[in-house]
């Protein structure tokens, strides 16, 4: 098991430092295209690694089961919050490049001569126009993305949550079982010292009678 986990654990750490930095400043189709394919790639890797260590978790042993739980646990955290992260720069992206096309089919488009009005000045209407519904839908656009990370964080979080919650509740009943046994220990460490006591007045009463009578 702790092969498979420092594998995937070092798979998420690549994505985090360098393949999502890579993703952000490609420049060119051909090298988003790339940066993504290798993200994708990495992703399946790391939730079929997961879904593997969960099953290995039984075939630990018991001392050993909650501390793995744990940072298995961990690390699917961890790939839903890189995976959160690829998809906001895919939003983003998705968006410069609506707004690209957008725009480059407005500059291109064909104006008729208006003898009333010069052309220039309908088309930077046009552009201002244009600018300003393009601001909107990308504000509303990051507000929803924004929106879709922090119901996913605090899903992500919940369930963190209720595993600590399990783990803590079952630490518990451990230490619970564990205050049991010793309380049965000092109780029959004290009926131990009793029945000492009680021997050595026997006995001493025996020594007494004998050494009067006899």
């Amino acid at each position: 098991m702790e092969p498979l986990y420092h594998q995937t654990n070092r798979l998420l750490q690549e994505i985090t430092s360098n393949d999502l930095a890579k993703v952000e400043q490609s420049r060119t189709p051909e090298e988003y295209s790339e940066a993504e394919s290798v993200v994708m790639q990495k992703l399946d890797t790391i939730h079929s690694n997961c879904t593997r260590l969960s099953i290995l978790i039984n075939k630990e042993p018991p001392s050993r089961r909650v501390n793995a739980k744990y940072r298995v646990d961990q690390l699917k955290y961890d790939l839903q919050h890189v995976q959160n992260s690829f998809g906001m720069l895919q939003h983003r992206r998705q968006v410069r490049a609506r707004e690209m096309q957008e725009r480059d089919a407005l500059l291109s488009r064909k104006f008729t001569t208006n003898d009333q009005q010069e052309t220039s000045i309908f088309l930077d209407h046009e552009l201002q126009h244009h600018d300003k519904l393009q601001d909107a839908n990308r504000n509303v656009d990051e507000l929803l993305g924004a929106g879709t990370n922090i119901m996913q964080s605090l899903r992500d979080q919940g369930s963190t949550l209720k595993g600590a919650h399990k783990r803590v509740l079952d630490l518990a009943n451990t230490l619970g079982l564990s205050n049991t046994v010793m309380r049965m220990i000092e109780r029959r460490s004290t009926q131990d010292k009793y029945i000492l006591f009680a021997g050595m007045v026997i006995v001493l009463l025996c020594l007494y009678f004998a050494l009067k009578y006899l």
